[in-house]
């Protein structure tokens, strides 16, 4: 069979989503890879979630996908970050065993209808005037579709960097897309390079745990799925805790000049919130200690990554690094660390629906758009790989708005802003975060994705016998006394928990309790929430003085830089390149009259 309705190229976690995705909206998909054993593969972290990502995740198994499934059948280790915090920046995370993950992922792709595997690589994206008509594939084979996806990750002209030396590949032991990342550039010029990295793999049975802290899982574990449950859960392990010393510091300032990011051979820009340990002894020389999470690879192998030691430093200098650190004084290194720089092309040049502008029927999604992380590549993969069958079924396509879910937030950020630097996800950048939370994903969004054919009939009963119970629930709160307030009203109170309700509280689910828990305190500040978007919304034709100084207490380097660099004209212009954080910060200032013009004339230079 070389005929389908949708081609998607990439078998990460954007490819698999997408493919997914477009085979549960009804249409024939193929998913074309280089390696049928990578499928679902881990190339960097060995963990899924995390503050903002978590959103992601459950988002996107609300919209019937697999990352979340996959979490819970290969988590060794679930936290809830942030859990004593407000319920909207609690997030989950999970530490995955990497063969787990992608043998789960594997199976839920080759058990879907509709979709079929193939490996091969890519090489050339077919046209007919503008549009795409297919995909070649090497050796000398030819399938066609009306609608591509495109998720190649790193492999878009990659180059791996370890010291002075250098050499082609989309990852490590993995060949790199050239001929693709040509022709790409023809038809899509706007492209610029990234970089990201990955730190060495050491032996466990090296490493002295006895000097690091242990760092356990939670009880009772979090799920992931909203269709999960912990017995899904293979055993579980806990992770470690070291830091970096003075005397590792002086390894890394000895060794800077033969790092390939300080000798000039990276031109891309890497993630600015997961930096290389030589680029964090650089930018911090006061910082006498950074923390090193030692975090295992899975079950039954050795391995592990000590997260928080990327680096593109020569071997023998990894080496010596390494074992400055307590614990891993005799640590084995099993893998170097190393960076990889690749092509992206500048998300502003696709429409919402994360289609290509300059060829019709031509999707791209993951790291493509300028993004960083699984969670991020898996979310554009799923909206990505249902537009493209959507139209293909001339259905309107759907662009999540950023009140409604988290993806929304990425993907406007992404078309409206572009990206400088690798994109991740933070619950920071989400102006509607109160009423985004991980707990009601399902509610916001598994009724749309029902809606669009996506969401498979097991998992929307689950659904609606969940709302069913919340809305009882909700609705008895409302009735019942409690002294002399409803029982709604006495759970609004700081102190007050869905428990203290005793024999009346009949949800037994922790995912029902924390979403009704979170409903009621929060009912209050989301009404609040809305009533100031309403007046920033009416405040938008504000005008920005031509010589406002934009270093105000509150905004963050980073977004003075961005202002620094635009000079919006008014608060319209300005909600198109900040945050929704920076964005009221800003206003509240221009509404005082606070901060003085500057007496000098505007720089150009861009403050780092």
């Amino acid at each position: 069979m070389t005929h389908f309705d949708v081609i998607v190229i990439g078998g990460g976690h954007a490819g698999t989503e997408a493919a997914l995705a477009a085979a549960r909206a009804g249409m024939r998909a193929l998913l074309l890879t280089q390696n049928i054993e990578t499928i679902g593969q881990m190339s960097c972290n060995p963990a899924i979630g995390g503050v903002g990502k978590g959103h992601l995740v459950r988002e996107i198994d609300a919209l019937g996908g697999c990352m979340a499934q996959a979490a819970d059948r290969a988590g060794i280790q679930f936290r809830k970050l942030n859990a004593s915090r407000g319920p909207a920046v609690r997030a989950t995370r999970a530490q995955a065993d990497r063969a787990l993950y992608r043998a789960a992922v594997r199976q839920i792709v080759e058990n879907q209808p509709n979709l079929r595997i193939f490996q091969a690589a890519a090489t050339e994206i077919t046209l007919r005037n503008a549009q795409v008509n297919g995909v070649r594939a090497a050796p000398d084979l030819h399938f066609r579709a009306p609608a591509v996806v495109l998720t190649a990750g790193t492999f878009l002209a990659g180059v791996i960097h370890i010291g002075k030396e250098s050499r082609e590949g989309g990852r490590a032991g993995d060949p790199h897309a050239g001929p693709l990342a040509q022709q790409l550039r023809e038809i899509n010029p706007v492209s610029a390079r990234l970089k990201t990295g990955t730190p060495p793999r050491l032996d466990g049975r090296t490493i002295d745990f006895s000097k690091t802290e242990t760092q356990p899982g939670d009880h009772p574990r979090p799920i992931f799925s909203f269709i999960g449950n912990a017995s899904d859960h293979p055993r579980q392990v806990p992770c470690h805790i070291t830091e970096t010393t003075p005397q590792a510091h002086d390894i890394v300032r000895a060794a800077l000049k033969q790092s390939a990011m300080f000798s000039g051979k990276i031109s891309g820009v890497g993630p600015r919130y997961c930096p290389a340990i030589e680029d964090k002894v650089h930018r911090f020389p006061d910082r006498p200690r950074h923390r090193i999470f030692l975090e295992p690879e899975g079950l039954e192998c050795n391995e592990y990554y000590p997260n928080g030691a990327s680096t593109s430093l020569p071997f023998a200098v990894q080496t010596e690094m390494i074992r400055a650190i307590p614990g891993l004084e005799n640590a084995h290194i099993t893998r170097p660390g190393y960076a990889i720089e690749y092509d992206f092309f500048d998300p502003r040049a696709l429409s919402p629906a994360l289609e290509t502008r300059a060829v019709g029927g031509l999707f791209f999604a993951g790291q493509v758009n300028g993004t960083t992380g699984y969670e991020e590549a898996a979310a554009q993969g799923l909206v990505a790989g249902l537009n493209a069958a959507r139209m293909v079924q001339n259905a309107p396509p759907w662009a999540p708005s950023r009140d409604e879910s988290y993806i929304g937030v990425m993907l406007d950020d992404l078309a409206t802003r572009g990206v400088s630097e690798p994109y991740r996800m933070f619950t920071s950048r989400a102006e509607h975060r109160l009423s985004l939370r991980e707990d009601n994903a399902d509610l916001r969004l598994t009724p749309r994705g029902r809606e669009m054919g996506i969401v498979p009939d097991a998992r929307w009963a689950h659904f609606c016998q969940r709302r069913e119970r919340l809305e009882k629930e909700e609705a008895k709160l409302h009735e019942m006394r409690m002294g002399e307030c409803s029982a709604f009203q006495f759970l609004k109170r700081p102190s007050a928990a869905y428990a203290d309700l005793g024999a009346a509280a009949t949800l037994r689910d922790a995912a029902d309790i924390a979403e009704m828990e979170a409903r009621v305190k929060y009912a209050g500040y989301i009404r609040r929430q809305n009533k100031a978007d309403a007046r920033l919304r009416d405040e938008e034709s504000r005008a920005i003085p031509p010589d406002f100084d934009f270093a105000l207490s509150g905004l963050s380097a980073e977004m003075q830089a961005v202002l620094e660099k635009s000079r919006p004209v008014n608060l319209r212009q300005a909600r198109r390149i900040l945050t929704p954080a920076a964005l009221s910060v800003l206003a509240a200032h221009l509404r005082s009259h606070s901060h003085p013009p500057r007496s000098h004339p505007p720089s150009s230079r861009v403050r780092s």
